[in-house]
């Protein structure tokens, strides 16, 4: 037996997108499926990372800045070619308007893209279409969806899910210009206000001597 676009359909769990921001009670709503679950998807991460310039090295030291978003890349195919209704009321209208702001939220719904399950949380950032068949009427049949989706993850959940700096356990910072020790305090501690156990930990006895590309030890704290 062949496998058609339109019999494909109805094998395997069906990709979706859910919209899970702002609360929607109906389900037919809030569930954005697609035709047929993609073949593959792609997770992409960065970090950002400056160099600390010290006269006389060859290659400078990098001090981790900040993590960048995630994205998800995905290619789906929508197809009403079994109905002849148009494939785009009927499916890409619907993520289309997962770019629109909401007007609950002054801004686009988070979404989840779920494939049996949950797979990636975000908001919708990019959608390409190509429409790709059409009905002898000009109606379009079938399109192809590049849909990339970025990270969304509120501030509080990150600090609760992935402390950048632990208290307990020893490491090094790089010193930049402009850093104060009250500065580093906040960024490895996050408490200003143990400025102290560095100054100890590195033998500083003037708080404003501190040189960009000196190596702090940030000692644990008790």
């Amino acid at each position: 037996m062949s496998i058609t676009p339109v019999s494909f359909a109805g094998l395997g769990a069906r990709a979706r997108l859910e919209i899970i921001r702002p609360v929607i009670t109906d389900e037919r709503q809030r569930r954005i499926p697609l035709r047929f679950s993609p073949t593959d998807y792609k997770l992409s991460k960065s970090n950002t990372f400056a160099e600390i310039t010290i006269p006389g090295l060859e290659t400078p030291p990098l001090q981790y800045v900040r993590g960048g978003s995630e994205t998800l890349t995905v290619q789906a195919l929508v197809d009403t070619s079994d109905t002849l209704d148009n494939v785009r009321t009927s499916y890409v209208d619907a993520i289309r308007n997962l770019l629109r702001p909401d007007s609950r939220e002054h801004a686009p719904p988070v979404v989840q893209f779920v494939w049996d399950e949950a797979v990636f949380t975000g908001v919708v950032e990019k959608l390409d279409v190509n429409y790709v068949l059409f009905g002898s009427d000009g109606v379009p049949l079938r399109a192809q969806l590049d849909l990339m989706l970025k990270e969304f993850r509120p501030a509080a959940q990150q600090v609760a899910d992935n402390p950048r700096s632990s208290p307990t356990v020893e490491k090094s910072y790089v010193v930049r210009a402009g850093d104060t020790l009250t500065s580093i305090s906040a960024a490895v501690y996050r408490r200003p206000d143990e400025w102290r156990a560095l100054a100890r930990a590195n033998g500083i006895t003037d708080p404003r001597d501190l040189r960009p590309g000196r190596v702090l030890t940030v000692p644990r704290l008790m």
